[in-house]
């Protein structure tokens, strides 16, 4: 058994220990959901002053608005009932250090884990690799701002979105712990 894996199941027993949470209905109590970038640095029950029980908290790399991102928000709304949502990307994300050529060419070279240095990534490693991320679209961000209200735009212009649901964009400060709201993103959400 790996360190890591005894060291969670060891947490889970103290955690189920004093569990005290079995009846918590499934729809979220407050209404909401948060999509978010799976980062570790980022604690949405925190920054956002959650307990268990009264929000979805979506995450994926970067935070973005993917066809996954928005199938889950969907089922958010449509089942559970969410009645708001916040897209909240963060400062010093890893998804501003590559671009989709970077990752497809570093999957090529092998599948092994990559390094990065003050001259960019690099993969060392030895192969085999695969072309097959040189067909995806890795959903880098060039700029916060930017990427946080294209992905509001993007939600609200599925045809699986009702248009009276708000989408707030936000960024997450790594150093602040602060949200920072993107006014133009919050402006292309509004419910109507």
């Amino acid at each position: 058994m790996s360190k890591v894996l005894n060291e969670v199941l060891l947490a889970n027993r103290g955690y189920v220990a004093n569990f005290t949470k079995g009846d918590l209905p499934m729809p979220p109590a407050r209404q909401f959901a948060i999509l978010t970038c799976m980062d570790a640095r980022l604690d949405p029950a925190k920054y956002a002053g959650l307990s268990e029980g009264d929000a979805h908290v979506i995450r994926n790399a970067g935070g973005r608005a993917s066809d996954d991102a928005i199938r889950s928000l969907v089922i958010s709304y449509k089942l559970l009932g969410t009645k708001e949502w916040f897209v909240i990307h963060h400062t010093d994300c890893g998804m501003e250090t590559f671009t989709n050529d970077i990752m497809g060419d570093l999957l090529a070279s092998s599948l092994q884990t990559s390094s990065i240095d003050a001259s960019g990534w690099h993969d060392n490693n030895p192969g085999p690799g695969s072309t097959d991320g040189k067909y995806i679209n890795w959903l880098t961000i060039k700029n916060q701002a930017e990427s946080v209200l294209e992905d509001v735009k993007r939600i609200k212009a599925s045809s699986l979105v009702p248009s009276h649901i708000p989408v707030y964009g936000y960024i997450y400060d790594v150093k602040t712990g602060s949200l920072i709201e993107v006014p133009e993103a919050t402006e292309a959400g509004k419910a109507s």
